[in-house]
């Protein structure tokens, strides 16, 4: 139980760690974010919008993940299946209604496909077990 307990913390921590970097990013050069996928950014109400959804929104996941990994085990596991899940039928969507990605969003299908499997696998593991927090 102990190893199960370690690897679905580490698997929230590397998450929340991975969307805090895309959070700091765009708080400090919202630009940045968006010349991952060449979209320019032509006014501050962009900027703004940019900081807003990928800073403060990606943040308060954050803050949520690091809360809930000491507390909610579960829960955490559970939202980050729908995250990582709705990320990839997002990009499966635009497949089928706008056609094919480029590069960026075919290594991210594949990326979030990958963490919503284990997200999901790590949350049936713990449900076999009684509730850990």
């Amino acid at each position: 139980m102990k190893i199960q307990k370690l690897l679905s913390q580490t698997f929230i921590i590397l998450s929340a760690l991975s969307i805090a970097s895309v959070s700091i990013m765009a708080f400090q050069d919202p630009q940045s974010v968006m010349d991952l996928v060449r979209v320019q950014l032509p006014n501050n109400d962009a900027l703004s919008s940019i900081r807003g959804v990928y800073g403060g929104v990606g943040f308060t996941i954050v803050i949520s993940l690091v809360y809930s990994v000491r507390n909610y085990i579960q829960h955490a596991l559970a939202f980050l299946t729908l995250l990582w899940g709705f990320y990839a039928l997002s990009r499966l969507l635009t497949i089928i209604m706008d056609g094919p990605l480029g590069d960026f969003g075919n290594m991210w299908i594949k990326t979030e496909s990958v963490l919503c499997l284990v997200s999901l696998a790590l949350l049936l593991w713990n449900k076999k077990q009684p509730a850990i927090r």
